[in-house]
């Protein structure tokens, strides 16, 4: 059985010590709860067990997935494969919002995530926000392929190619679940003549415009094919083998 939104909001409440009353969990609320944290750009071809760098401040992206070190060859396309399938179940997260403040202190990276494009400042909008439906998660565990023959490999690499593992993942982190989106709401009011609009790519989206007016803009986005995803959790390279 699903378990509903508002079970879910109860649930994350409870467990942060919230009230939540009339509204949607934030962003911040929920990404708090899971541990969970918002990719530093969208790609539909991020995949589980990239490489990433924290410097204290923000995530970055090292372009190298774990599995380029541990496999090559006809073993390498295979597990690459394995991953690019890896099936996404209901993450069990209530539908959440990103509001105004949010994206502000997010910075424009967030909309991007989305697929929508912001052109002006947000700043300007009497009311802006972004709600996220419908999560789904994919993730790498140690009783399914390929998580059974990454961590395999894994340990042997950790002892065999120990300077290779410490300069490029020991002290970095793997994305070891991913999160996506099945529709995204956006919600947009401003002044008259304010310099500020939203655009999406439309490549596997279905667009419904609920409003959209000089002063007022509303869209839903419904997601198909390949996704790209807007968080991970990450595990730091040292702890990854004990999952």
């Amino acid at each position: 059985m699903m378990q509903s939104n508002q079970e879910l909001t109860d649930l994350l409440a409870l467990d942060l010590g919230l009230n939540i009353v009339n509204r949607r969990p934030y962003a911040k609320e929920v990404f708090k709860w899971q541990d969970m944290d918002l990719l530093p750009h969208s790609s539909a071809d991020t995949l589980l067990c990239e490489i990433f760098e924290w410097n204290g401040r923000n995530w970055r992206t090292t372009g190298n997935n774990l599995i380029g070190y541990l496999f090559s060859d006809e073993a390498l396309n295979t597990v690459k494969q394995q991953l690019i399938s890896t099936p996404k179940h209901p993450a069990l997260i209530p539908d959440f919002e990103f509001t105004k403040d949010s994206m502000i202190e997010y910075g424009l990276s967030l909309p991007s995530l989305f697929n929508i494009g912001i052109n002006g400042n947000i700043k300007s909008a009497k009311s802006f926000s972004v709600r996220v439906n419908g999560v789904t998660k994919s993730r790498i565990t140690n009783i399914d392929s390929p998580g059974i023959e990454i961590l395999k490999s894994y340990s042997s690499f950790t002892q065999s190619k120990s300077k290779t593992y410490r300069k490029n993942i020991k002290f970095n982190f793997l994305s070891t679940s991913l999160f996506y989106a099945e529709s995204v709401e956006i919600y947009l009011e401003k002044e008259s003549g304010v310099g500020l609009d939203v655009s999406f790519q439309t490549q596997n989206v279905e667009v419904e415009a609920k409003i959209d007016m000089d002063t007022k803009k509303n869209f839903v986005l419904k997601y198909s094919g390949n996704q790209a995803p807007f968080a991970a959790q990450f595990t730091k390279g040292k702890d990854f083998d004990i999952m």
